[in-house]
């Protein structure tokens, strides 16, 4: 994964994929907190991820509303960037180095409370993440995450990550850590 701003000194002809620039999943995981948190804040990697799965894979999420009993989206939207079965369920080897850069760049600030993990928006990080909201090309993902606020918003990790193992056992759970979920 590179920054947009190392990508001149690549070759013109290797060919640039959205899922390898760490500027995509930072505003992804912006967004995600502002539109998914409370108040710009997550707590807990688990819940931050299960809930990031939820975003990248609207089919499974589509699914799991009508597990609950939750109206799903009309049509789901095709898998935005894949994650991998870890541990605690879907995860994606790059959080660490996404919120290393948007704590580095501070926009979001990373604290820790006991054993958890607070994840919270700085005002830069606000005000970052409300000029995304508003552009045209992360409409479609700002839809997805409010509509996984809205069903799964309030639940905690250990909540989501229980939803996922066992309405997702052949595409999830039953994988070997580190293969991609597809």
């Amino acid at each position: 994964m590179r920054s947009i701003k190392k990508l001149g000194s690549r070759p013109a002809s290797l060919p640039v994929l959205a899922d390898d620039i760490l500027e995509f999943h930072a505003a992804r995981l912006l967004l995600l907190l502002k539109l998914c948190g409370k108040r710009g804040r997550i707590d807990g990697l688990t819940k931050m991820a299960k809930l990031d799965f939820f975003v990248r894979y609207p089919r499974f999420f589509a699914e799991a509303c009508e597990e609950l009993g939750e109206v799903p989206r009309d049509e789901p939207l095709p898998v935005e960037s894949a994650m991998v079965r870890y541990r605690y369920g879907p995860w994606d080897h790059r959080y660490y180095h996404v919120l290393s850069f948007l704590e580095g760049a501070r926009l979001v600030e990373v604290s820790r409370i006991g054993k958890t993990f607070r994840l919270e928006l700085t005002e830069l990080g606000i005000a970052t993440s409300a000029q995304l909201e508003k552009k045209p090309s992360f409409q479609e993902l700002a839809l997805q995450m409010r509509q996984v606020k809205k069903v799964l918003g309030n639940k905690s990790g250990s909540a989501l990550k229980k939803i996922i193992y066992e309405t997702f056992s052949n595409e999830v759970t039953n994988r070997e850590h580190g293969e991609v979920i597809e």
